[in-house]
């Protein structure tokens, strides 16, 4: 694979904690890294659907505050709030189950951080087999996606857009270090370091295909990326 993507791991940054929503205990993920491009830029290649095509997957709908929006074959919802070019809050909702997504533009010097926080319900028997990196490492994907595009704005979908990609020696190499530093993030808050590990192992497994398909217990689903 040409692009270094330990370079690109070794800029993100991972937090695990805890909340509540509508009466329900949730498990919240942020991750975040600073691009070296302008706000604007990396506001449009969020919002733009031709552009979120490129690095994440194509959308429809009505990307404007209070729309319904759809990404193909996964997640979709309502913008609950849009704020040009700062910040994006919405419902993530996928196969029956609704967790709440934020997006924060910040702009330090030199670049423009981005910060996604996913906040979903404990599900008892999922939650606790996975841990948070059964949202967390998605979202690493999408996080690399976006690197790879802002490099390259014009490119076309790169190599690891391929689904066979996470099962290639290239693929298992990233989502194995995604999910071991989600179990990092993990154990920082609070998990016992073995139950972390063994959440992270399980998820890792999960994305490269070489363990049991990722489901909710029976009647629950999760909202998962």
């Amino acid at each position: 694979m040409a692009f270094g993507f330990t370079d690109h791991l070794a800029h993100m940054d991972r937090r695990v904690s805890s909340g509540t929503r509508n009466g329900m205990e949730t498990a919240v993920v942020t991750a975040w890294r600073t691009y070296a491009t302008d706000a604007l830029d990396l506001w449009r290649a969020l919002t733009t659907p031709e552009r979120l095509s490129r690095w994440f997957l194509p959308v429809t709908g009505d990307l404007r505050l209070g729309g319904r929006y759809q990404f193909e074959g996964n997640a979709g919802g309502t913008i609950e709030a849009c704020v040009e070019p700062e910040l994006i809050e919405a419902t993530w909702e996928f196969g029956g189950g609704i967790s709440w997504l934020t997006l924060r533009l910040v702009p330090p010097a030199g670049g423009t951080r981005l910060e996604l926080e996913h906040e979903a319900p404990i599900m008892p028997g999922f939650s606790d087999v996975y841990g948070p990196g059964a949202v967390g490492v998605g979202w690493d994907g999408g996080f690399l996606g976006l690197t790879l595009h802002l490099a390259d704005p014009g490119a076309a979908k790169p190599p690891e857009a391929d689904p066979e990609w996470p099962m290639s020696p290239e693929g298992k190499a990233f989502y194995g270090a995604a999910a071991a530093a989600w179990g990092e993030a993990d154990a920082a808050a609070g998990t016992p370091v073995d139950q972390a590990r063994a959440r992270a192992e399980t998820t890792r497994k999960f994305y490269t295909g070489e363990g049991h398909g990722m489901s909710a217990p029976e009647g629950e689903r999760a909202a998962e990326e």
